[in-house]
């Protein structure tokens, strides 16, 4: 059974293990040491370090004799180590609403879909300086998989550098989805011009946004990027 993901356990043991627990569901530490053929003190040892990288988690299990028992059972991030086809899926949707609706239809739901964050985003962004709403936005993205960090300028403007597409497949095939990602910055910074210095789609190493106060340094042209 193979298994992709960020951050897959560091060694063979511990990934199986891992699948033992998709296979079989909740494990308690002896249960899991006879599937391996190892004591369950060594078990527990990797246990230990997949409960660290946020792997597995346990409960106590309470017994009718004896001591109450762990058991332990995959996390979400666990579980998301196996393949997933949400890519496939995100791409079949939309070229099924396009199909059906035209890009108009794409267009609405990117729409919808940056109202929705927008809201999230104002929640955490609103009433700071600057500069720690563009700290901010970057901690907010790295949570959504883009990997981002914030950096200022000499000339006192920021840039909002991300260095992974967390939808890079649907953004290869449906432009609307870079648009949406702008407007959702220009609208969650209202103050602010913002506009896209790089582009992975186009090839760069990031995508890479510079901010600033608006009116200050950027053109109108500058502005409709």
């Amino acid at each position: 059974m193979a298994m992709e993901g960020l951050t897959q356990p560091r060694s063979e043991t511990r990934r199986k293990i891992v699948e033992i627990l998709k296979l079989r569901g909740p494990q308690t530490p002896q249960q899991l040491a006879e599937a391996l053929g190892m004591t369950a003190m060594g078990v527990r040892g990797h246990l230990a370090a997949l409960e660290r990288d946020g792997l597995v988690t346990h409960r106590v299990e309470r017994r009718p004799r004896g001591r109450p028992g762990f058991v332990y059972e995959l996390t979400e991030a666990g579980d998301e180590l196996f393949p997933r086809t949400y890519p496939q899926l995100a791409l079949s949707l939309l070229d099924a609403l396009r199909a059906l609706y035209g890009d108009q239809a794409i267009e609405k739901l990117f729409e919808k879909r940056n109202e929705e964050l927008l809201r999230s985003y104002r929640a955490r962004l609103d009433g700071k300086p600057l500069e720690e709403r563009v700290q901010e936005l970057a901690r907010i993205r790295t949570e959504e998989g883009y990997w981002a960090d914030a950096e200022k300028r000499d000339d006192g403007r920021f840039l909002l550098i991300e260095r992974n597409c967390a939808i890079c497949q649907v953004a290869k095939r449906v432009p609307q989805a870079c648009q949406a990602e702008l407007e959702l910055f220009r609208a969650a910074l209202p103050d602010c011009t913002v506009t896209r210095e790089k582009h992975m789609i186009r090839g760069d190493r990031t995508c890479t946004y510079v901010i600033a106060k608006r009116g200050r340094g950027g053109t109108k042209r500058e502005q409709s990027k």
